[in-house]
């Protein structure tokens, strides 16, 4: 077969197959001509979701005839002033989107530099239609219509007018992230469904373009080492989701998807976040151009790193730095769905009034409430009175609603709180920010009084993470206690499960845990950390070993000991269904508030949530 050279419109559609995947594709090469073009404000309309119309609209500097005609021809640019493509500081270079796109569409440009005339071009899937005059304000509208109507073998590969809307709007929620300072607009059928102005700081803009909640829950960063700079916001781990899409992260404001980033932020969160769960986080990273390489994508979506573990290893650093001074925090108010859970029941005067189980009936809640309103009463012997008034027999009234009473509680559910008299003055409560232990309901969950509402605790979850802290503290300083069993303890396993042990033996010995293997098919376990005792040995042991099978051995040493610490901080904690003195419950409050990462456990649950004043007036209808 010889060698031919390509038509141009085969070459164009080739180019397009690489740069314009789908609607959203376009729109984003689009938006990033407006922003390079210096634009304040773009305007997007959306047709079925892209597939019938995708038009961008800005007020950049424009284009004249001229230049129209040039920027309509492949690897023609002006974003390259001259060859040294290392240093790009654009957010495109190629050349190649719009004939790209004009060649799989109709696609119709106009534009007008100030002080000038507007001029149009309109072509048709890469024919030249029409060009004229244009009455247009200073700026550039580009329209593309009809994506791929002529090439039904693309076309039928794209999805739903749905799903394809889908896509467009991440694509300008991440470059509305990318450049606070550009106002952006976009309508969908007629429809506006975005909007964000002009001028916003980062973490304005990102709650704003994610959930107005983020604000509350997350931290800030900034943080440089060695000519790089990383800024953003990040979730406390209680704020988390079921799925990555909510991580947003940008190089140099260019958004990307990187495998190493992703990888970095879930690292970071390593024993903070379940394995199913993930951050919602948005990373700015400013790179020396020369250190980073945008040239490896057509649609830019990618880059390279020329030192990718020192990235790595600066985002990891980062987030943690910025999680730890977020101290004892966490989501701190429970969810809409668990308010709603409460049962509300109506109830009578503040004296001695019933509370009615739901499946009694009118007439018999009425009978139930005790003692009777006593509006208009000045005292308890005007009740009295008013009771003979309407009651002639008040003492068989009162043998009548004691039965009754007796009889209510087989409806009633078993006592579950429990309150103690504290052997020492109770502090103000106003002193610490999670209050002051004032019960324990279910022998499981602490009850706080603080200055700004309730407060209650998982004692399980976070004894568990005040232990695990305390065991990366020790490992930092090198010196982690441990306590010898008086009888070294066998532990039969798997010989494979044993062979994962054997390999850990030093990471498991800086833990303070010492154990040797025993024969094929068993451990020896002669020592443990001295924080978690000797209780289930057994237990602690097989759990390790599961958790090494499930490892990716690629991850490094500290990430391994943060794991292990984690598994045995859960056997060393405080379990549910202790019941805690009044003393035992301010001593574990006051260690959440000085540690940090005590707002979530280990698995990235909140050990504690705070229902506000206000929110327990509601419930009582205060409100």
């Amino acid at each position: 077969m010889s060698i031919r050279r390509l038509p141009e419109t085969l070459v164009n559609r080739i180019a397009a197959g690489e740069v314009v995947e789908r609607p959203a594709s376009a729109l984003k090469e689009l938006v990033e001509n407006a922003i390079d073009a210096g634009a304040q404000t773009i305007y997007i309309r959306l047709g079925a979701g892209g597939l019938d119309l995708v038009e961008v609209t800005d007020d950049g500097c424009g284009m004249d005839a001229g230049e129209i005609a040039l920027a309509l021809e492949r690897h023609a640019t002006s974003k390259l002033p001259d060859d040294n493509i290392d240093q790009v500081l654009t957010m495109g270079f190629r050349g190649e989107a719009l004939p790209s796109i004009a060649s799989v569409s109709k696609f119709s440009i106009e534009s007008r530099v100030r002080g000038g005339e507007g001029w149009s071009h309109i072509v048709d899937h890469g024919q030249l239609v029409s060009e004229g005059p244009a009455a247009i304000p200073p700026g550039t509208r580009v329209r593309v219509e009809n994506l791929f109507a002529n090439i039904p073998a693309r076309r039928k590969f794209l999805r739903s007018p749905r799903a394809e809307y889908a896509a467009a709007l991440d694509a300008v929620r991440r470059l509305a992230m990318a450049r606070p300072d550009i106002g952006f607009t976009l309508e969908h059928d007629g429809r506006r469904t975005l909007t964000v102005q002009p001028g916003m700081d980062r973490p304005e803009r990102v709650a704003a373009l994610t959930a107005p909640e983020l604000a509350e829950n997350s931290v800030g960063l900034d943080f440089q080492r060695e000519g790089i700079r990383l800024g953003g916001i990040a979730s406390l781990p209680t704020y988390n989701r079921r799925v990555a899409d909510h991580q947003y992260l940008f190089v140099n404001g260019r958004p990307v998807k990187d495998r190493l980033l992703v990888g970095a932020v879930r690292g970071a969160y390593a024993e903070m976040l379940a394995r199913d769960r993930h951050a919602v986080v948005a990373l700015f990273l400013d790179v020396p151009p020369s250190e980073v390489d945008v040239n490896v994508h057509p649609a830019k979506t990618e880059v390279r790193f020329r030192d990718p573990a020192l990235v790595r290893g600066m985002i990891v650093s980062g987030l943690r730095h910025a999680i730890d001074q977020a101290g004892f925090r966490s989501v701190q108010r429970p969810a809409e769905a668990a308010l709603a859970n409460w049962q509300q029941e109506p109830v009578g005067t503040s004296q001695g009034a019933f509370f009615i189980p739901s499946t009694l009936g009118e007439g018999q809640r009425d009978l139930a409430v005790w003692p009777p309103s006593r509006s208009g009463a000045g005292s308890d012997g005007d009740v009295t009175s008013s009771l003979r008034s309407s009651h002639p027999d008040p003492s068989r009234m009162r043998e009548g609603l004691g039965a009754f009473a007796e009889d209510l509680s087989s409806f009633a559910a078993p006592l579950m709180g429990r309150a103690e008299t504290a052997t020492e003055a109770v502090p103000e409560a106003v002193h610490h920010p999670l209050g002051v232990a004032r019960g324990q309901v279910a022998a499981t969950y602490i009850v706080a009084e603080a200055e700004d509402g309730l407060v209650i605790v998982d004692q399980h979850a976070a004894h568990e993470r005040l232990v695990l802290e305390r065991m990366r503290a020790a490992t930092a300083q090198g010196r982690v206690a441990t306590q010898g069993l008086l009888v070294p303890e066998v532990v039969e396993l798997e010989e494979t499960a044993c062979d994962r042990l054997e390999a850990r033996l030093a990471e498991f010995a800086d833990l303070g845990l010492e154990i040797e293997r025993f024969g094929p098919a068993a451990m020896l376990v002669r020592s443990v950390p001295a924080l978690l005792g000797t209780k289930d040995v057994q237990a602690l042991v097989r759990d390790l070993a599961d958790d090494l099978a499930a490892y990716d051995e690629a991850i490094s040493l500290r990430e391994r000991l943060d794991h292990v610490a984690a598994t045995m901080a859960c056997h060393g904690s405080v379990r549910a269904g202790r019941v805690l003195s009044v003393a035992e419950m301010n001593a574990l409050l006051r260690e959440m508030e000085v540690t940090p990462h005590s707002g979530q456990c280990n698995h990235g649950r909140p050990t504690w949530v705070k229902l506000a004043l206000g929110d327990v007036e509601k419930l009582f209808g205060r409100k």
